[in-house]
């Protein structure tokens, strides 16, 4: 399929210009789509999309702003089509169009979709509205960071459902020949053709436990089949998921029979049509089934700055280093990923190196970014006054430093340690240590971190020992006869301080944020992100629940679903277009 092209000469007679004008505020984000769709969308910007010869398609330029339009107002795509169709204000959005102009089949959506999702930029819908906000001087160096749920788009399965879901798609994945092997193997009256739970009668226990049992069987005799061929891609992924389902869920009794296992395996897999979703928490009272969208934002402008999808169960903290990817040395984004699972001394290193690779912007160490400074400086300057201009002007380009707001859930200790050490100033909320049934707290007991020491409210001092997590100081030997036991512990070995690898950072960040000054720019900016997030979610379909299923497809849809919310953010703030690039007009 080639590209096909946008009119820009629309029937003077028939155009929806005329009629729509005077009747749709020009600071909506259809006013705005009207003057700036070529600009913004333009065909060319999707020709890597398409090939040079064949059926010409629907004008990209029209359906991004139709996909635009579909994530901001939560259509379907069949919605989508019938809007554009029958909705003069998508006709007008999309440059004017003509009354008659036909319209599409929703495949068109689909298509787009699965193009863009197997191309080099599959985010630039998103790129496109966040290069124009920063071109106008609306994303400065600060950043408001967050996450909402995502709930998913299949229902939850139980442990039944999910074991005879994984046997049939490993049946249904393999090729005849070997699907017949597989057949022959399995001993349960059940040809895993049709979907749903199988029969059974599930009032009666014993029932239900052999049904569990046959179903376990069934799958480890597949899995043996299996072992030790050279399988496609499709049935390896069939296999692995269902040893996945049946090593999560299942356990042997001491007759050998298999049974559902008393517990919640860690990253259990709820359903085989979305694999990547999880069950996640929210809060401690409130969960939910899918994945998490976190943001990132320019709290002055409100603009969306990056977006990421992670599965439900996944921290907040985890999602930094893809968030602040634009905003921080290649170095320290590497350091904040792996921080969280590895809190070494060889991370400490690698975050020394990202800060001096931050305060140098073009070296990595800082005698680099001397020589380079000279380099230049010679290259443009003979004389002494020339090469001290220079300088001053690099100084004045320097960039300023980065400032990130979060809540708790991004205040902890490798967090706080990567961006330290790599120049940003951290409003992000740390949580104070907390005894259970109102005993003394971490606080309360002298960390002397430089000594190697804890010193406990009755005046014992014990020496830190290392642990693989950090440190330890036991004070058991001291608290048999202590008047304050009662007060401080209710084990029986006694009271036990814990510290992580990170403690330093922690407690400074604790002792930062009872400065008033700090509390108050937490709160006047922080909560800006939540009115973003509601922009985000004011959409039940397409906005708190997932349109598609997998990670990669939800990442894409929220990210096209950011760039709707910014456009209709652009065309209030009033966006223009002028020779020289993108402005304010209000300015």
């Amino acid at each position: 399929m080639s590209l096909g092209v946008s009119p820009r000469q629309p029937d003077l007679f028939a155009t929806t210009t005329s009629f729509c004008e005077s009747r749709i505020a020009a600071d909506s984000i259809y006013g705005l789509l009207h003057r700036e769709c070529f600009e913004l969308f333009p065909d060319e910007m999707f020709a890597d999309l398409f090939t040079k010869v064949g059926r010409r398609s629907v004008p990209p330029m029209i359906v991004a702003v139709v996909m635009v339009l579909q994530r901001l107002e939560g259509c379907s795509d069949r919605e989508a089509v019938d809007r554009f169709a029958y909705d003069l204000r998508w006709k007008y959005a999309a440059g004017g169009l003509d009354f008659d102009y036909p319209g599409f089949v929703h495949t068109v959506l689909v298509d787009m979709r699965a193009r863009l999702a197997a191309s080099e930029k599959p985010d630039r819908v998103f790129e496109v509205t966040l290069a124009a906000a920063k071109q106008a001087g609306l994303v400065g160096r600060r950043r408001v960071l967050d996450s909402t749920a995502l709930f998913d788009a299949v229902a939850t399965m139980d442990t039944v459902t999910l074991i005879r879901s994984a046997i049939r798609g490993v049946l249904a994945a393999a090729d005849p020949s070997l699907e017949a092997g597989l057949r022959a193997v399995l001993t349960r009256d059940d040809e895993y053709r049709s979907a749903g739970k199988p029969v059974c009668d599930w009032d009666d226990r014993s029932a239900r436990e052999e049904l569990v049992d046959a179903l376990a069987r069934d799958a480890r005799a597949l899995l043996a089949v299996l072992d030790g061929l050279e399988l496609e891609p499709v049935l390896e992924k069939a296999g692995e998921l269902l040893a996945t389902v049946v090593g999560q869920d299942l356990e042997t009794d001491q007759d050998g029979r298999f049974r559902i296992a008393r517990k919640v395996a860690k990253d259990r897999v709820i359903s085989t049509v979305d694999p990547d979703a999880r069950h996640g928490h929210k809060t401690a009272a409130r969960g939910f089934d899918g994945y998490k969208g976190h943001v990132a934002i320019d709290p002055d402008s409100e603009v969306i700055v990056a977006t990421h999808v992670s599965a439900g169960n996944v921290g907040d903290a985890s999602a930094v280093a893809d968030l602040l990817a634009q905003d921080l040395p290649a170095e320290t984004a590497e350091t904040a990923e792996t921080a969280e699972t590895a809190e070494t001394a060889e991370t400490a290193e690698t975050a020394e190196t990202a800060e001096t690779a931050e305060t140098a912007e073009t070296a990595e160490t800082a005698e680099t970014a001397e020589t380079a400074e000279t380099a230049e400086t010679a290259e443009t300057a003979e004389t002494a006054e020339t090469a001290e201009t220079a300088e001053t002007a690099e100084t004045a380009e320097m960039v300023e430093p980065l400032t990130v707001y979060g809540d708790s859930a991004y205040g902890t200790g490798a967090v706080l340690d990567t961006l330290e050490q790599a120049g940003v100033q951290t409003f992000c909320k740390t949580q104070p240590p907390r005894a259970p049934g109102g005993r003394f707290p971490k606080t309360v007991f002298q960390v002397d971190l430089d000594a190697g020491t804890v010193t406990c409210p009755a005046d014992h001092t014990v020496v830190l020992r290392k642990l693989k997590s950090g440190q330890v100081a036991r004070f058991g030997k001291f608290c048999a006869g202590c008047p304050l036991a009662a007060q401080c512990t209710a084990s029986r070995k006694g009271r036990s301080i814990h510290l992580g690898h990170h403690e330093h950072q922690l407690a400074a960040a604790r002792a930062q944020q009872t400065d008033p000054a700090w509390r108050a720019d937490y709160r006047q900016t922080r909560p800006k992100v939540e009115r973003k997030i509601a922009h985000l979610m004011r959409r039940k379909h397409g906005g708190r629940r997932a349109r598609v299923r997998g990670s990669t497809k939800v990442a894409a849809d929220f990210s096209l679903l950011a760039a709707a919310v910014n456009l209709a953010r652009l065309s209030v703030l009033g966006l223009d277009r002028q020779p020289g690039g993108w402005i304010l007009s209000t300015t």
